[in-house]
């Protein structure tokens, strides 16, 4: 995989149309001479490079990142987030789960309970589902009326043009799995009794929505794709190959920032240790 293909596959412009039936789940053409025992030295040296590039950012104390993680149920976000961030330091990145909103959290705007999460300076945060739950569920579910989420394409692109503008670097990354495979999953989760705590009847209910998430997820790709906070769709019914692309993504991402080691104030040479 070179730099920057991952990047410019899987990245959507701005403007640009989405249509999930036209995008392959299980595409693997950026390792199509290999598979998942192949990948395995690529992926451990794309994990040492970010490891390498969380600790200058760490160091640096400059760049925020923010990592905005979406998909289906049984997209594979937790999986995803422990495999490629296996190596990284763990004081220099956080995860964020966005669940459904408290009672609190409902008697305020809803960007209200996100901004308090977003990154400082040298740290790395990955939000697991995030803001734009606000706008999926409330379609879907009709929770609102249309008028609510449509307002909040405006407003969650007016929120992540505040945080670039403010140094943070956004990536935000749908994983896209088929229907077929969520089935594959669900069915795993049910066969084997360690994962029924992963198990969620309500997933049954958002299954039977299947299409109407799906065109809810292509509109809301289109109209929050931005320069400065774009979205990648990434294929993840091969989990190998998911883990590989993001990680993809990220090295680049994080490559583009020229960092570098602050250098210290004292003179290194004139120091003796006795």
């Amino acid at each position: 995989m070179k730099i920057g293909e991952a990047i410019k596959k899987y990245r959507v412009r701005p403007g640009e149309k989405v249509d999930f039936r036209t995008i392959d789940a299980s595409d693997c053409s950026l390792f199509a001479n290999g598979g998942k025992v192949e990948s395995q030295a690529v992926f451990d040296e794309l994990r040492d490079e970010l490891q390498a590039l969380q600790k200058v950012l760490y160091a640096q104390n400059k760049h925020r990142i923010l990592i905005v993680l979406q998909a289906m149920d049984t997209g594979g976000k937790d999986g995803c987030v422990k495999h490629v961030f296996s190596r990284v330091d763990p004081q220099g990145v956080s995860v964020k789960a966005f669940k459904k909103p408290t009672e609190e959290e409902l008697g305020h705007d809803f960007l209200w309970r996100v901004h308090p999460h977003v990154p400082g300076n040298g740290q790395i945060v990955i939000f697991n589902r995030s803001h734009y739950e606000d706008i999926l569920a409330v379609r879907v579910k009709k929770l609102f009326g249309d008028e609510v989420w449509k307002r909040r394409y405006r407003h969650v692109v007016e929120f992540e043009r505040m945080l670039a503008e403010e140094g943070t670097t956004i990536i935000k990354m749908y994983l896209h799995i088929s229907k077929d495979e969520q089935k594959r999953r669900l069915e795993s989760r049910l066969a084997n009794p360690a994962k029924h705590w992963k198990f969620n009847p309500d997933d049954l209910s958002d299954r039977a929505r299947w299409d109407d998430f799906q065109r809810a997820y292509e509109d809301l790709i289109e109209k929050t794709s931005t320069d400065q906070a774009p979205w990648f769709i990434v294929p993840g019914d091969r989990k190998w190959y998911r883990n590989l692309v993001v990680a993809r993504i990220m090295v680049d991402t994080l490559r583009s920032l020229k960092m570098d080691f602050p250098k210290p104030a004292w003179d290194a040479s004139g120091v003796k240790i006795v």
